[in-house]
């Protein structure tokens, strides 16, 4: 019977262990390669994103280049369940959601004053090498734009 319950243990363990790090495919530090990106023109660029673990929920670091090429830096700490957590350091947002479609997919909304005004997905490539970063949004001139950022795993 003890053999038994130690079996069982050790398999939940490994079972729990694979669930664990499969969700970590978006952890870690991701540069930009423009080379491989869509801007609109003026677009602002997020050159480094940082994701890293804060307890219980995920922390967002952002650091780039608003549309004049003046450095920018904004933060996010929350857990990916849809919910609205606050943005620090960005003018055109306060509030952001990550919902997790899975493993490899998480979207996103950006709102500033209750409203959405971006609207993203983000895919991690089947390697957990590249992550894409496709956005839809108006700006701040209420202009429409969309966007496709590629970035490379540290």
């Amino acid at each position: 019977m003890k053999a038994k319950s130690i079996t069982l243990t050790l398999a939940l363990y490994s079972v729990a262990a694979v669930v664990c790090f499969a969700s970590q495919s978006h952890m870690g530090t991701w540069k930009l390669n423009e080379a491989q990106s869509k801007f609109a023109a003026g677009a602002a660029k997020n050159h480094t994103v940082v994701y890293e673990a804060a307890g219980d929920d995920v922390k967002v670091t952002v650091d780039g280049t608003d549309g004049e090429g003046k450095p920018t830096h904004n933060e996010w700490t929350g857990k990916f369940d849809g919910k609205d957590y606050p943005v620090t350091g960005d003018p055109t947002s306060d509030m952001r959601s990550y919902k997790k479609v899975n493993d490899h997919t998480l979207e996103l909304i950006n709102k500033k004053a209750g409203k959405a005004v971006v609207h993203g997905k983000i895919v991690i490539s089947p390697d957990g090498k590249t992550r894409t970063l496709t956005t839809k949004g108006t700006d701040a001139e209420g202009k429409k734009f969309e966007n496709s950022a590629v970035y490379d795993k540290q």
